[in-house]
């Protein structure tokens, strides 16, 4: 595993970068002298077991205000190295690690979008990671290569797997879908593109040396996405992962065995 995927909340996958400054502009008001202030609250009220999944435009400093928790409480509690990189479908905990009892399954809420004060009202529970969930996908290879990196169940550093191989080679779309994000916006995974193949799976590629799709670009099971490289690693490899409802999966449980 690259130095890089040591800080792996990060991705969680960023499937859309929201504005920093976007969020802050949705975070103040003007007073009549024309200074601004901020209304995000300065004093978190954490809510145990309770957590949000995030919507296409909703921002860490917009959901910090709404839930009244403080950006950096929320930036903290989640491991967020760069609050900039929340994506849809991700669950950001509304609670310090450890402040669940454990009781009771983890309660997940849509979370509002970005600029709107209502709250959904479709609870729902954490899926549980013990096995596997079935796919309908028909799952490919995305590079050949020997494994230097594999996944591992809760271990944040190790949410996919790693494939060597060499500087130029050809990444491939694991499955049919559509590119939701191709850049270079991640530290530490260098060159990225995620694929979103339906509602609930998502793969993503990467430390690529060049990038040969754009978002909005549909792609075929097999074509080739990216050349291989080491941006954000210290070897030529390719990250993988596979992720199911913003959550990342095993990708050896659903590859093909070879």
């Amino acid at each position: 595993m690259s130095a890089g995927f040591n800080k792996g909340a990060r991705i969680a996958v960023a499937l859309v970068l929201a504005s920093t400054l976007a969020g802050c502009g949705t975070a103040t008001v003007v007073r009549p002298s024309g200074g601004a202030i901020s209304t995000t609250p300065k004093t978190s009220v954490a809510q145990p077991g309770k957590s949000v999944r995030v919507q296409k435009g909703d921002t860490i400093y917009a959901l910090a205000r709404i839930h009244s928790i403080t950006p950096a409480d929320l930036i903290a509690w989640n491991s967020l190295t760069n609050p900039s990189t929340i994506y849809p479908g991700q669950v950001i905990r509304l609670y310090p690690p450890g402040a669940s009892s454990g009781r009771a399954p983890t309660t997940v809420v849509t979370a509002p979008r970005a600029g709107n004060g209502t709250t959904a009202s479709s609870p729902a529970t954490s899926t549980p990671a013990a096995a596997p969930v079935r796919s309908n996908i028909s799952w490919r290879w995305p590079a050949d290569g020997s494994i230097v990196g594999r996944f591992v169940a809760g271990e944040t550093t190790r949410q996919g797997v790693d494939i060597a191989g060499t500087s130029g080679q050809a990444v491939k779309a694991a499955a049919d879908g559509v590119v939701v994000y191709s850049g270079a916006g991640l530290v530490g995974y260098g060159e990225l593109i995620i694929i979103k193949h339906n509602e609930q799976w998502l793969s993503a590629y990467g430390h690529n040396r060049k990038r040969l799709v754009n978002e909005g670009q549909n792609v075929k099971a097999g074509q080739q996405i990216a050349e291989m490289g080491r941006t954000g690693a210290n070897r030529d490899m390719l990250h993988f992962e596979i992720r199911y409802n913003g959550k990342p999966v095993d990708p050896q449980q659903y590859l093909p065995a070879r």
